[in-house]
């Protein structure tokens, strides 16, 4: 898996991901959080696809730590 953030088609509602709010984007400080919404519509960004975690924040992901709800399930 592309772990990177930055393909879309690696996203799925249910993933836990480090994203970096905008606020953050000087310091790159990550806030951890589960994907509620995919926001990006192009197929990649060179920033990170960004996303709206459960909790509302918005933010750009830098990383895929894991995978949500029915990952496995086909």
């Amino acid at each position: 898996m592309n772990g990177s953030g930055r393909q879309r088609s690696a996203i799925r509602p249910g993933l836990e991901v480090d994203i970096v709010l905008k606020q953050d984007q000087r310091t790159g400080k990550t806030t951890r959080g589960i994907v509620k919404d995919i926001l990006t519509k192009s197929a990649d960004h060179p920033h990170g696809i960004k996303v709206r975690l459960q909790d509302g924040q918005v933010g750009r992901v830098k990383s895929i730590l894991g995978g949500g709800a029915g990952e496995d399930q086909a």
